[in-house]
This record gives C-alpha cells, structure tokens and sequence, in this order.
C-alpha cells in the first residue's frame, strides 16, 4: 500500500474499539437489567430499533479487522454463524413488518436509519467471503441487495406517508453513503475482483457522499448529540472502498481521493471523539436531544396512535416527538 502505514495502527485502534465495545456492551446490558422498559420501547421503536443491528455490525467489522499478532490463526467459520444468527433473526421481524406490518410498513416508518438493517448484510458477505465461506455470504448479500434497492427507492421518494426525522438526526442521511460502500468491498470479495459489479456499487456511494457533502446547511444548525457519530460510519466505509479501488485503478486521482477521503475520516472522528468527552465530562450536556421513551409502565401507544390524538393540525409529525409526546 503506497500510504505506508505501520500494522501498529490497526492493532491499537482495534484494541481501543474492542475495549469500547465491551465497555459499552456492560452499559447496556446493565440498562436490560435495570431498565427493560426502557429496552423494550427502543425495540418497538421505528427508528431506535434499527440500532440493534449495530452492535453484531460493530462485531463483523472487528473481525474483519482483527490484528494477525490477534489472531495468529484463521478465524473460525462458526463464529460467522454465530454472529450472523441474532441479524437474521433481527431481520426476519423487520423485513416481514415492511412488507405486511400494517402501520409498520416500508412506506410508513421508512426513515435514513433503516439503512442499518440493510448493510450488516453486506458487511457480513464481506466477512464470510473473507472467511473461505461460500453460499451463506451469497445468501445475505443478495438478501440486502434486494432490500436495500427498495429502501433507497421508498426513501428517495419521500411518500406523504413517510414519517419525517427530527432535525437532530438529519446527520444519519450519510447513512446512504454505507451500504454501497460496504456492498463493493463485499461484491469485490465474493467474485475475487473489483470488477463492474464492484464499481458501480462503488460509483453511486461517491455519487450520493457528493450529493450530501454539499448540502451544507442540512446538515448544520443544532446542538452536537450521539447521532453526530452517525457520520463515521459512511466516512470510513467510503474511505476504505476508495483504497480498494485504488489498487485495481492505480492513478493519481484515485490515490488522491482516497488519502482525501481517509484524512476527513480520521479528522471526523478524532473531532468527535473529542467533543464527546467535553460534552460528557466538562459541560455535562451530552444527551441533550435524547427523549426518553420509558419514563412510565404502561404500554406505548403505536406512533399512529399518538399522532392522531393530537390532532390533525400537523403540529406533531416528528417521529421522537410523536414517541415521547404521550410519555
């Protein structure tokens, strides 16, 4: 690689985010034993629940990542398995709910997060292939293929049926930058090249990462929160496919895009790695745009429900609002 850098950095950075995830998988198991209404809200959710995808994602990647001087051995194929299952499972509910979930269908609840049910799919073919495995990445990248073309349609459309995000969490739009990204690394593994397939998957996540680049004002005008942490994902995911590509289309541009694209990853996340601790420890307001959803027993009402209680005056077309409104 012409970039030169040490294998230290990968296995630094691989043991602060093994560390992290632990850390944070403590938390929230804590918060199922403490607090499972709040859990089973966030599961019942139309956005929140696609964040419990995140941590198998979050797992596959640090597979895929995994130091040699970690792993002096080859992964074994049955911890693909296991990490895969829970995503299957996961996505045997929501699937189902978009496509005859009633008030939970695609073009009711279809919202930027729902791009995380789609790309573990890719991120797990990308890891399976990786592996030596052969029908089961096929199996779940075409099951994402054939989902994530529906979702970026549904969400291109913006149907009057939609439900429209809160302000707060227009930073998860760069989720549509994820899974093409991801999709050409894992289309490139599958076959053995980074062939058209690859490319054009590649070719419409740069597109969509301009397209959102250069919306400025979108994305600017409220308090920093968590779901600023939704950039990190697409940035890094577009950064490595631009190095993948740059070894198949050896150039100057392409070598330049990709040491721009990772330097803005980098500089991205350091910057909110540090705003995040300031915000948590110095000025003490890190979750000041969360909504708490469990703050009493009963059961939540359906987000339609609590939308049509309130009127018809279009005051409340805001999905967190519409979750915690009737807390």
């Amino acid at each position: 690689m012409f970039l030169h850098v040490t294998h230290k950095v990968n296995l630094v950075l691989w043991c602060i985010s093994a560390v992290l995830m632990c850390g944070i998988t403590a938390v929230y198991a804590l918060k199922i034993a403490i607090f499972f209404e709040a859990v089973r809200r966030e599961y019942y959710h139309p956005v929140r629940v696609n964040f419990f995808f995140a941590p198998w994602i979050t797992c596959l990647f640090l597979a895929i990542g995994v130091p040699p001087s970690v792993a002096k051995e080859p992964l074994p194929h049955w911890l693909w398995y296991a990490l895969m299952a829970p995503m299957l499972i996961l996505e045997l509910k929501i699937y189902g709910q978009w496509m005859s979930g009633g008030q939970r269908r695609l073009s009711k609840v279809a919202n930027p997060s729902n791009h995380l049910s789609v790309v573990g799919n890719f991120v797990g073919a990308l890891l399976g292939a990786s592996m030596g495995l052969s029908d089961g990445p096929v199996f779940f990248f075409s099951v994402g293929l054939a989902h994530y073309s529906v979702l970026f349609v549904t969400l291109y459309q913006r149907l009057p049926t939609n439900e429209t995000l809160p302000k707060e969490l227009h930073p998860v739009f760069f989720l549509f930058v994820a899974a093409p990204s991801v999709a050409s690394m894992a289309w490139a593994r599958i076959t053995g090249e980074f062939g058209y397939g690859p490319r054009v998957a590649y070719f419409i996540a740069m597109f969509l990462y301009a397209s959102l680049a250069v919306r400025i004002n979108f994305f600017r005008g409220f308090r920093f929160s968590l779901a600023w942490w939704a950039y990190t994902f697409p940035m890094t995911g577009a950064a490595i496919a631009s190095i993948r590509y740059s070894t198949e289309v050896h150039n100057t541009f392409t070598m330049a895009l990709c040491v721009a694209l990772s330097a803005i990853a980098v500089l991205t996340a350091a910057a909110l790695f540090v705003t995040t601790l300031v915000h948590a420890f110095v000025l003490r307001k890190l979750f000041p745009n969360d909504i708490c959803i469990a703050i009493t027993d009963h059961k939540m009402k359906p987000i339609i429900e609590l939308h049509e209680s309130q009127g018809e005056d279009g005051s409340s077309n805001d999905i967190e609002a519409g979750a915690g409104g009737k807390q």
